[in-house]
């Protein structure tokens, strides 16, 4: 008879190795954004696209991470953490490939939509595999060297990526991404032993997944329609799509997310409410601030890259910082200063115009990186922190869905005003007051967003009491 018992734990993989490969993988997707939105004029020039098809070659990376991210979470607590990371680098590095060799706008798109599959399944799997490998009163160290490598990623992106564009074209970026990716990929298989598998004897929620896909597809392709009246439809199809995927989790036997962390843990529900809130404040500002300086301040994508360098060099300086500091300090208090100086940055950038001096914009931006510093850190330790060990996994997805949620709405904000303000057509010189309208009210839109967060960050409760 076959035996059909549970087996049991392999070893878990060695911790050096783990911090390893996960900071790796922090770094990759930061590199990539920020260096695919220095490389977008120049992609919008050779392939002739409009401004709202621009914002999307950007947003449906981030549509494809957010509908992925909880099932692939999920599957890597019962399947093992480490194989959903691997097959995951594996596809990250091919769609980088497919990417690279892109003719038309649908490969580019189909290419995107790939990296956001893979993205997922590292994203689900890389905070997960940090915090089940070292014990609570070290995460906030690994954890803020972890989110100082998503920031030196997004440092060296528009760097890197305006020197690569300006020199070699757009697509040297993509071939980069593959190279770094496919190391990923070969220390992941060759050096990462053991495994951990928490939720063996449970399985995937397929509906809920259909369900939580629907409603996230629903709402980006709304706002992009919007003031449309199939944009109304569509986000109140995302709705309706959202009230049913909560009814179904709280009936399924295995639900895709357990809804009782959120009413039960306010630590848990209250820090990744506010991950939702600040990332959806704060990730469109750099695709903003590329096309202004591109295309009003007439900069080469090198020297924008450089100028938008200042916001994620402060985010790598001050965040392993911040994340010590968590360990001894509140979560709620060092998170919730953060989002209110991130605040004051993304309101001093609604100023920008055709004569804004450069050393303002900079200055702005060394705000808007240190408040993001102050608090993605602590805030990523207390969500990690507020939950079991048998459900780092999920934890890991909830609170990647949200930042990536976050960025997907900050990006459809903004697809959004140039939809509204621009309309379909391409970024010249007779459109340029319409951008700088558009641009101004974002960041405005964007600061009043920090502000309220402040607010949930403050309401998540004192980690240490839960």
């Amino acid at each position: 008879m076959e035996d059909r018992r549970i087996p049991e734990r392999a070893a878990e993989p060695p911790r050096a190795t783990v911090l390893a490969v996960s900071v790796i993988a922090a770094f990759l997707a930061p590199f990539m954004s920020s260096a695919m939105n220095i490389a977008l004029p120049s992609i919008g020039r050779e392939l002739r696209l409009d401004a709202v098809i621009l914002g999307w070659t950007a947003t449906v990376y981030l549509l494809s991470s957010a509908l992925f991210l909880l099932p692939f979470g999920k599957i890597a607590d019962i399947r093992g953490r480490n194989k959903v990371f691997l097959y995951g680098a594996i596809i990250n590095t091919a769609a980088s490939a497919l990417c690279a060799a892109a003719g038309t706008v649908g490969v580019l798109m189909a290419g995107r939509i790939l990296q956001g599959l893979g993205g997922a399944m590292v994203f689900s799997t890389g905070v997960a595999m940090l915090t089940s490998a070292y014990p609570a009163g070290e995460r906030g160290r690994v954890l803020g060297l972890n989110v100082a490598f998503t920031y030196i990623g997004l440092s060296l992106g528009p760097v890197l990526g305006g020197v690569l564009t300006q020199n070699f074209g757009w697509r040297s970026i993509f071939l980069a991404n593959a190279a770094v990716s496919l190391i990923l990929v070969l220390a992941t298989a060759w050096k990462l032993g053991g495994e951990w598998c928490e939720r063996r004897a449970e399985s995937l929620d397929g509906p809920g997944a259909l369900l939580q896909g629907f409603a996230l597809v629903s709402l980006m392709l709304g706002l992009s329609r919007l003031p449309r009246l199939s944009g109304g439809l569509m986000i109140a199809a995302a709705a309706a799509g959202m009230a049913a995927f909560i009814a179904r989790e709280k009936r399924a036997r295995h639900p895709l997310i357990d809804l009782n962390h959120f009413r039960s843990n306010s630590v848990f529900a209250f820090s990744n409410l506010a991950a939702l809130i600040n990332y959806s404040a704060t990730s469109a500002a750099g695709f903003l601030l590329s096309l202004y300086l591109q295309y009003i301040k007439g900069l080469t994508p090198q020297k924008a890259g450089f100028i938008l360098l200042a916001q994620p060099a402060m985010m790598a300086i001050f965040s392993p910082l911040a994340g010590r500091l968590s360990d001894r300090i509140e979560p709620r208090y060092l998170a919730s200063a953060g989002m209110g100086i991130s605040a004051s940055g993304l309101f001093l950038l609604s100023f920008v115009g055709p004569v804004t001096g450069l050393p303002f914009i900079v200055g702005s931006l060394f705000i808007l990186g240190f408040g993001f510093a102050l608090f993605s850190s602590p805030n990523t330790n207390a969500v990690m922190s507020s939950v079991e060990k048998k459900d780092f996994g999920l934890a890991s997805a909830v609170l990647s869905t949200m930042r990536l949620t976050g960025q997907m709405l900050s990006m459809g904000t903004a697809v959004l005003l140039f939809s509204l303000m621009i309309g379909r057509a391409r970024i010249t010189p007779d459109v340029y007051s319409q951008f700088l309208r558009s641009a101004r009210v974002g960041f405005v839109l964007f600061a009043v967003l920090c502000v309220a967060g402040v607010f949930a960050s403050l309401a998540r409760g004192h980690l240490r009491k839960a």
